[in-house]
């Protein structure tokens, strides 16, 4: 197979067989995309137009190799007459699959410059690949994959397939292939766009990243806002961490964070911080159902530790035990630290309300402690048990504070 990197200026693929439309088509791509935040939009666009300027492309593709906490890879893929491009991820291990051990994608990853293959034509050179198969039952009859080369050895790869009788001709290939250096560059910027995005609402959450990166970046920065508030600590993790294994550590915290968070994110809570083993994160009362949806992500996450638990009695390990304490408040939500090295977080008197009740909680050995001025903006004392007033540390007067239990009551017990 011959390289790209090898080709001559005699070959069709040095260009130059289609001026006017490459022209266009390039002026598109690096300038008129500018407005364009998504790279998904601008392939389903760009086939359009290579349609238009008479190159039969019937499926298109690009793989990225993504920095991403969960996914490894993702694949956009278009087929012609859609309005979409279909988006799939791949979670880290699927490159040990034979899905992608015997696939055209793993040839351009580890250094051919392309791979070509005419599939209307079955011999005993022809790659036993499961896509080729699939092309095939789409009604296509030629393939071509090149790598996407992006800055610092990056790798990624895009791939055109047509149905046209005869696959596509030299002409087509070269026309393809003039645009690959603007579509690297192109596909670049847009994959560093997201990897920001990314970056930020992993390590600061999806609202604190939307600050940041409409320019909430200066210190001091930030705004007042009403918003329940939740602390949680994990009980005796100072003995577990001492006695146990790093890698085992790590396994328990992960679980322990997985219980708490994903309840805490699918009822609209920000979690701002992990702070050892523990947590702080707040529903905004801009939501009206915050308190309510606060209660709920609690309930969840209790029976979430519940089932954790038990599978640490089955390992013979003991039950983790864990304290959250709840207030509500306004906070001021902004960029603090060092002129150096910001944090995004929340301070104020309400934070360290929510902070001493975590505290209470192993003083009065029940798990959630809520205070009065949170239940009464929750509507729900009267399902809750009064534990009496409280003297917190560095405040001047004594709060009510409430014990909250999942199994206490139901969403139906409680009115935003």
């Amino acid at each position: 197979m011959q390289s790209l990197l090898d080709v001559n200026k005699s070959s069709p693929r040095a260009g130059g067989v289609w001026p006017a439309q490459k022209s266009a088509l390039l002026d598109w791509l690096m300038i008129e995309t500018r407005e364009q935040r998504f790279i998904d939009n601008i392939l389903v666009e760009m086939c359009e137009r290579l349609g238009k300027a008479g190159i039969p492309v019937g499926r298109a593709s690009l793989h990225f190799r993504i920095q991403h906490p969960q996914w490894r890879g993702a694949r956009l893929l278009w087929r012609k007459g859609l309005a979409e491009a279909e988006i799939r991820t791949f979670e880290y291990g699927s490159e040990q699959t034979a899905e992608y051990l015997n696939s055209p994608l793993n040839d351009i990853l580890t250094g051919a410059g392309e791979v070509r293959q005419r599939l209307e034509v079955i011999d005993a050179a022809t790659p036993p690949y499961p896509l080729y198969d699939e092309l095939r039952a789409e009604g296509l009859t030629d393939y071509v994959a090149w790598p996407l080369d992006h800055t610092l050895g990056k790798r990624h790869v895009v791939a055109f397939a047509t149905d046209r009788r005869g696959g596509f001709t030299d002409e087509h290939i070269a026309a393809l292939y003039d645009l690959m250096p603007a579509l690297a560059i192109v596909s670049e910027i847009r994959l560093k766009n997201r990897f920001a995005r990314t970056l930020l609402e992993t390590y600061v959450g999806p609202h604190a990243s939307e600050q940041i990166l409409a320019g909430a970046t200066t210190r001091g920065s930030g705004v007042t806002v009403g918003a329940a508030i939740l602390i949680c600590d994990l009980r005796d993790f100072t003995a577990i961490s001492d006695a146990w294994p790093r890698d085992n550590v790590i396994e328990l915290l992960n679980g322990y964070f997985d219980a708490m968070s994903e309840p805490i994110e699918k009822y609209g809570g920000e979690i701002l911080k992990f702070m050892g083993d523990g947590l702080l994160a707040i529903f905004p009362l801009s939501n009206p159902t915050a308190c309510v949806d606060l209660l709920r992500a609690i309930s969840e996450a209790q029976a979430a530790m519940s089932t954790l638990n038990a599978e640490h009695v089955r390992e013979g390990r003991k039950p983790l035990g864990y304290g959250i304490g709840v207030h509500v408040g306004d906070v001021m939500y902004g960029n603090i630290g060092s002129r150096k090295r910001l944090d995004f977080t929340v301070i104020g008197p309400a934070v360290n309300i929510a902070s001493r009740l975590e505290t209470l909680t192993k003083q009065v050995k029940r798990p959630v402690l809520l205070s009065k001025t949170f239940v009464d903006l929750a509507g729900c004392a009267a399902k809750l048990e009064n534990l009496g007033s409280y003297l917190l540390r560095g405040l001047d007067e004594p709060i009510d504070v409430f014990a909250f239990s999942g199994d206490c009551l139901t969403v139906n017990d409680v009115s935003a």
